[in-house]
């Protein structure tokens, strides 16, 4: 992602809620998109979606007001506006309040836990750029008894991927519960480091995002973050 907060056309439109990324480029193709008055037909021409002026056949695309949601995303719920396999998404259990809204990152389809939405898309590159080297802190249940030598190697790295931090709070012969904490968040990081050391992750939940918490926040619940925390979770 560019630092400017730079995406391609289609994925503007995405992200500002209008439609799915597919049917913006449908719509771009066709000419009815159009920046700053100029008609535009290439899904992937890049623009700030903050500081450019957008209409869909003459119509302004209208932005939301800023706003930060922090979500208790429950199992099963997958973070993409649309999904193709008819999944239930973290957009669907926001209903109405997820308009304008984008994912600051993703959770897997079995992850847990903490999720910001917001409608501020360069506020969500920032923190979601590895440069700003944000903590993602996550408690894991895993199979089978977690080792204090299996801890120094993930942290120590494995197959490229290594994490910030490692802590055994109980272990097992059946079963481990660690503390987890990432600086970057690739793609099933956690659980690829931990089966690399041999053991299946049966539980994943992100506690904290920054300075953030999940705190008591039930599953499937949501609260409001204000712009006075954001500034303080994240400077």
């Amino acid at each position: 992602m560019p630092p400017d907060g730079r995406v391609p056309l289609a994925r503007a439109l995405s992200k500002l809620g209008i439609t799915s990324r597919s049917r913006a480029a449908a719509r771009i193709r066709a000419g009815l998109v159009s920046v700053n008055g100029k008609v535009v037909l290439d899904p992937a021409h890049q623009v700030v979606p903050e500081r450019v002026r957008l209409t869909i056949e003459g119509a302004a695309v209208r932005r939301a007001p800023w706003r930060m949601i922090l979500l208790n995303k429950t199992r099963g719920t997958v973070t993409t506006r649309h999904d193709p396999e008819g999944r239930p998404t973290v957009f669907d259990a926001l209903g109405d309040q997820a308009r304008g809204l984008v994912a600051v990152g993703r959770l897997d389809l079995a992850t847990t836990g903490l999720l910001l939405l917001t409608t501020d898309t360069q506020l969500a590159n920032r923190l979601t750029d590895p440069r700003s080297a944000v903590v993602r802190r996550y408690v894991v249940s895993v199979r089978g008894e977690v080792t204090d030598a299996d801890a120094a190697r993930m942290m120590d790295g494995l197959d490229g991927l290594h994490a910030d931090s490692v802590r055994v709070r109980k272990r097992s012969r059946r079963e481990s519960h660690l503390i987890v904490e990432l600086r970057e968040g690739r793609n099933r990081e956690i659980r690829r480091l931990c089966a690399a050391v041999g053991h299946e992750v049966t539980a994943l939940k992100r506690v904290a995002f920054g300075g953030l918490e999940l705190g008591g926040l039930a599953p499937g619940a949501w609260r409001i973050v204000t712009r006075e925390e954001v500034r303080q979770a994240f400077g």
